[in-house]
């Protein structure tokens, strides 16, 4: 089962042994169609500029034009259209969370991948360069997957983490340790148990 959520941020508990977590908040979502193979066409709020498909889409299911946002989700057996219901994180205790990382823009190699660089002493010219990246004759090409600078970060991320606790009336979810991506992300969150 899943459910979208969106990064407040961190912060820690308090108490004799203080514990780093990260807060989510589930947003509200509405269960438009349950498909065949058992996962949910929902719609759910974004800041996001109207066009004749989405509002096509909202006449189609006859949801507020709030909802204009569409994705597919797994959702409980048994579940109809309507308000998803958020009961199961009450009792989830861990959960995987997927969003997209921290962009950091183009990188080379050292901060990318932990390159040591050349020495910083009489007169090479190495600095923080990649050095060779070739073979001698064969195959002649740079090979695939090669470690290089190049655009580091954005990239969708899943972790695990303990769910600390959760409160149903504000929809705040509670997770020990931290979650990838900016304050304001928003990702899934799967129960795993």
């Amino acid at each position: 089962m899943e459910f979208i959520v969106e990064k407040v941020g961190m912060s820690r508990t308090v108490g004799t042994v203080s514990t780093p977590v990260t807060l989510l908040k589930v947003i509200e979502t509405k269960v438009c169609e349950i498909r065949e193979d058992g996962k949910a066409i929902v719609a759910y709020s974004k800041s996001k500029k109207l066009n004749k498909a989405i509002e096509g889409q909202q006449a189609k299911y006859a949801i507020d034009k709030a909802f204009n946002k569409f994705m597919v989700i797994e959702v409980p057996a048994g579940a109809t259209a309507g308000d998803l219901d958020t009961a199961p994180l009450g009792e989830a205790t861990l959960v995987k969370t997927s969003l997209d990382s921290k962009g950091k823009g183009f990188q080379g190699g050292v901060k990318r991948h932990g390159f040591a660089g050349g020495r910083g002493s009489h007169g090479h010219r190495m600095g923080r360069r990649v050095g060779s990246i070739g073979n001698c004759e064969w195959p002649g090409r740079v090979m695939k997957g090669k470690k290089m600078p190049g655009q580091m970060g954005n990239e969708k991320v899943t972790v695990k983490n303990e769910v600390v606790s959760f409160d149903a009336e504000n929809g705040i979810l509670v997770l020990k340790g931290s979650i990838p991506g900016f304050n304001g992300a928003r990702g899934l969150v799967r129960i795993v148990k």
